[in-house]
């Protein structure tokens, strides 16, 4: 797998977090599963700053986005106490399901991990639904228009 399906495209969000002691393992690092928590501060943050949406809104919308796929490539590791950047893009959005990808890397600069995770968007009772046309486009308008500008890519030369 190439790293181009972790690529972020802009606007890309960053937000800063501080390693717990409780984030890390036995050996003294970040505990693998946490870098997911790491990109769901890093979500949240985006969808409040760039969507103007936080996940409590959409829930009170009768709006869930349960995560459905998610890889992280893990690159170097973290320890208590570091400063992360979480840096955050919407690379993908359909009617039924987005798509974020994430870089965390250290205070220094380096990479530690890159991340995507796919959202489905379903009702309270667990069943299939689709974003609100507004909400589809509020989270267009903060990803730079990317459907627009997929839609015109694929249309031909």
């Amino acid at each position: 797998m190439s790293s181009a399906e972790f690529d972020l495209e802009p606007p890309i969000h960053l937000h800063t977090c501080r390693v717990l002691y409780g984030d890390t393992d036995a050996a003294g690092v970040v505990y693998y599963a946490n870098y997911l928590r790491f990109c769901e501060a890093g979500r949240s943050e985006y969808m409040r700053d760039l969507v103007r949406h936080s996940y409590r809104r959409l829930e009170e919308m009768g709006l869930i986005l349960p995560v459905v796929d998610c890889r992280v490539r893990y690159k170097a590791s973290a320890r208590y106490d570091d400063l992360l950047s979480v840096e955050t893009s919407l690379v993908a959005i359909r009617p039924v399901s987005c798509r974020f990808n994430y870089r965390i890397s250290s205070q220094e600069g380096r990479l530690l991990a890159l991340a995507y995770t796919v959202h489905a968007v379903v009702n309270p009772q667990g069943k299939l639904a689709r974003f609100p046309a507004e909400i589809l486009s509020l989270l267009d308008q903060a990803a730079g228009n990317i459907r627009t500008r997929r839609f015109l890519k694929s249309d031909g030369p």
